[in-house]
């Protein structure tokens, strides 16, 4: 399993985010170019101590990370066709969070093998984009016995 997030636009989000897979043991893919400059200071203060223990590969755009990329793609999107809750995962998927500010294009959208929604009560848009990794991360996990015991 992995996170990949498409041109991010907050820091503050991918420090989350980062900071979240780092204690599943979920290596974290950057799609640039990134909505804040990048500086290896900034990182470290927005994960925290996870910084150093963190699995982050840097994409130049999204034609260098998807030749990089093994496993199915599953977009989390407001446009989702199938629920979170009936999706199943397999291991190797790669979980993709879209900018804050614009999701994902149209031609990353049909690049997806699987489009997923979380539900919300009716009448709420959309879910902060770090709490959507997490939800979305330990759902994946959960279903392919990702989830390590703690002890």
């Amino acid at each position: 399993m992995r996170i990949a997030l498409f041109e991010p636009d907050i820091a503050g989000n991918v420090g989350t985010i980062v900071r979240t897979a780092t204690c599943f043991g979920t290596p974290v893919d950057l799609i640039e170019p990134m909505g804040f400059p990048w500086s290896d200071r900034a990182f470290r203060r927005s994960a925290m101590d996870y910084a150093g223990s963190a699995q982050v590969t840097r994409h130049a755009d999204w034609q260098a990370f998807n030749a990089a990329r093994h496993g199915r793609l599953i977009l989390a999107t407001t446009r989702g066709a199938v629920d979170l809750w009936a999706a199943r995962f397999q291991p190797d998927d790669v979980l993709l969070f879209g900018s804050e500010s614009a999701g994902v294009p149209d031609h990353v959208h049909a690049a997806a093998d699987l489009a997923v929604r979380i539900p919300l009560q009716p009448g709420f848009r959309s879910l902060n984009v770090a709490v959507s990794a997490g939800i979305m991360l330990a759902e994946s996990l959960r279903q392919t016995s990702g989830m390590r015991a703690i002890p």
